[in-house]
């Protein structure tokens, strides 16, 4: 399996985390019993729920284009340094971002997307020239 298959089966198991600490956050803010409702009439999120919000949207906005990169570089069958480069930076940034949303450094967060989309880029080129 190559590279960029083996870090798009792994890019599953990061968006079910994603999901598992925003849906944490949410319960330890509105409770298990509002959870389980409808949600009508919903206030505002404390922090952590609105972080954890966040994060997991920022997470599935470039989820998407990773997805069709990797399967695009397995299909064509051009995996090369630069799409493995590419794959491995989207990855382990996102991997990083989670916790720098949460953290809260000045910068952090921003820089770690930042190499998140040049992974990205790398991979578009990779497969695409």
């Amino acid at each position: 399996m190559s590279i960029e298959l083996t870090y798009l089966v792994w890019s599953a198991a990061l968006a079910f985390m994603y999901v598992l600490v925003q849906s944490t956050a949410y319960r330890m803010d509105y409770g298990l019993l509002h959870a389980g409702s409808q949600r009508d009439g919903e206030r505002a999120p404390n922090k952590w729920a609105a972080r954890g919000n966040r994060a997991l949207r920022n997470f599935l906005e470039t989820y998407g284009l990773f997805i069709a990169l990797a399967v695009a570089t397995e299909l064509s069958g051009r995996s090369n340094g630069m799409t493995q480069w590419g794959t491995q930076l989207w990855f382990w940034s996102r991997v990083a971002y989670l916790p720098a949303y949460f953290i809260d450094i000045p910068f952090a967060r921003s820089a770690v997307w930042s190499i998140s989309l040049v992974g990205l880029v790398m991979l578009f080129i990779g497969v695409a020239f």
